[in-house]
């Protein structure tokens, strides 16, 4: 038994050893200039929250698959389609109802996946609810949600180009 207490701290210094050496893919989000120009009407500090929002989406699907490893993937969110209305959309204006006030939503994604080695890849992805039968849910951003996360899996299953 003694010959192999030092066997634990060994594996432990391994397992170290190789988490150092991967490193996760780093992951940016801009926001593009036909939705700054949207940012007034749609609400600036959700605009960016959403913006985040697809930071930690792609950033987590990626180190959870170890996809893209030492990769920079750097996105720019082109358009964002609310569901319900934003705190914005409503302040300005007043006969809008939180539930009941539906639209078509969802985003369109850009930019590139620049590899370890130098390497550009193009990046582009847009999901839209197609009608409003296929809005389910209250939340407001729930469709660009739905597109991030399907932009995310198909950064991981190497898809980087798809509509």
């Amino acid at each position: 038994m003694r010959n192999l207490a030092f066997l634990a701290p060994l594996a432990a210094t391994l397992a170290i050893a190789g988490a150092a050496q991967a490193q996760p893919a780093e992951v940016s989000v801009s926001i593009g200039p036909e939705l700054q120009q949207k940012m007034e009407d749609l609400g600036e500090r959700e605009v960016r929250m959403e913006a985040d929002r697809l930071a930690v989406t792609v950033r987590d699907a990626l180190a959870q698959s170890g996809a893209l490893e030492g990769s920079r993937v750097e996105l720019v969110l082109v358009e964002l389609k609310p569901n319900h209305p934003t705190f914005e959309q409503m302040a300005s204006r007043p006969g809008l109802d939180r539930l009941r006030s539906v639209s078509i939503g969802g985003a369109r994604i850009e930019g590139e996946v620049i590899s370890a080695d130098g390497q550009h890849q193009p990046v582009r992805y847009e999901w839209f609810s197609t009608t409003l039968a296929d809005v389910h849910g209250f939340a407001t951003w729930q469709d660009a949600e739905r597109a991030f996360d399907r932009l995310a899996a198909n950064l991981v299953a190497g898809r980087l180009v798809t509509r």
